[in-house]
């Protein structure tokens, strides 16, 4: 088993999560999306980030605006919808037990 391969479904796992999170505090543009999930390490290209964008859209967690560009095509912008902040929240509270399961788990010696 390839560690990369491990790795990268463990990024795809959260990128969902990480996506919604950015755009908690209010819309922002594709490449913005990027920008933050690179500065933070997350392995992302654009080829991945368009049709999880897409979806979340399509399962009503998403919308989006068109805004004309000065320095080229128009530029889509992205927010939570009602729908979304809701289910941020959920993810929020799942994350944090998960979180904590996995830290119980990889750092405290069972006994059985």
């Amino acid at each position: 088993m390839k560690i990369e391969n491990t790795k990268a479904q463990m990024r795809k796992g959260v990128l969902e999560f990480c996506i919604l999170s950015i755009l908690k505090d209010g819309e922002a543009y594709t490449n913005d999306i990027l920008d933050t999930l690179k500065d933070a390490k997350m392995l992302v290209v654009e080829g991945t980030i368009y049709p999880l964008l897409t979806r979340l859209k399509n399962a009503g967690l998403l919308n989006y605006r068109w805004e004309e560009s000065t320095g080229g095509p128009p530029r889509k912008y992205y927010e939570l919808t009602e729908t979304g902040k809701l289910f941020l929240n959920e993810l929020n509270t799942t994350w944090g037990e998960l979180h904590q399961a996995v830290v119980r788990v990889t750092s405290e010696k069972t006994t059985k």
